[in-house]
């Protein structure tokens, strides 16, 4: 007897799902469009990806399908370019209050209007975005991480329970930590990484992934890889300014996507 399914099987058995033809190419055409983006400016995929999925599917499901794509392509981004090293040492209070916080979002989940906070959000996101193009960035002073890093983390976390969306209000913290542009998607990838797995883990124990959930999540992970691929192409091309201005306006686009959603 065979220790696992073979490829065609463990395919055959997936497309025998609830899910018809044309939903899985949309599926799959959502997280390779969510790993292109990823691949420019470091996030986008789980915010992209759950804002497309929620049109076809509801926001549980979404969020399920998200887990297994945002987890492997983060812990890819997380531990190349290396500084993991220096990163763990600055954020371990930020990720540590984002994995416990996480279970808290996805209890009270059922008591709140999840749409109203996604767009909330993408409100949030956009004016960040669009005041940062205009203005002149800000650095947050090295003495106040130890305090701020667990309640950006805090909420963080809640914010990912809630949603799905996993970057608010860590990525501006991390953003305003005055990191290289390689430092800043490695850290965006190891906060979005350790997010992913507390949100799966939470979600598992909750009873909202189902065996089923979790083998389509797992071949959405083909499409997201190979956006991502993409897209680090083209971001080994920009420079570091060009570069700025694209993370920004990525930013601004989720913000606005996620409003008009």
């Amino acid at each position: 007897m065979h220790s696992g399914l073979p490829v065609a099987g463990f395919i055959a058995t997936v497309f025998c799902m609830e899910f018809d033809l044309l939903t899985y190419g949309l599926i799959a055409s959502s997280f390779l469009l969510a790993g292109f983006v990823k691949g420019i400016v470091g996030l986008g995929l789980p915010t992209i990806s759950l804002a497309l999925l929620t049109a076809l599917l509801d926001l549980p499901t979404a969020m399920a399908l998200l887990v297994v794509p945002s987890f492997c392509t983060n812990v890819w981004q997380a531990v190349i370019g290396g500084h993991l090293g220096m990163l763990w040492r600055r954020l371990w209070p930020l990720l540590l209050a984002v994995m416990l916080l996480v279970w808290v979002g996805v209890a009270l989940s059922d008591h709140f209007e999840t749409v109203v906070l996604t767009r909330v959000l993408g409100a949030i996101l956009l004016l960040y975005a669009a005041l940062s193009l205009y203005a002149v960035p800000v650095i947050m002073p090295l003495a106040i991480e130890p305090w701020l890093a667990p309640i950006c983390g805090a909420l963080n976390g809640v914010l990912t329970g809630l949603t799905g969306s996993l970057f608010m209000p860590g990525v501006i913290y991390l953003q305003a930590m005055g990191l290289s542009r390689d430092q800043l998607v490695q850290a965006m990838g190891l906060l979005f990484a350790l997010s992913t797995a507390a949100l799966g883990i939470s979600l598992q124990d909750a009873g909202r992934i189902d065996p089923g959930l979790w083998q389509i999540s797992a071949l959405a992970l083909l499409p997201a890889l190979a956006g991502m691929q993409a897209g680090r192409f083209c971001r080994g091309h920009l420079s570091e300014r060009l570069f700025r201005r694209i993370f920004l306006c990525g930013l601004a686009t989720l913000g606005l996507y996620i409003m008009l959603g």
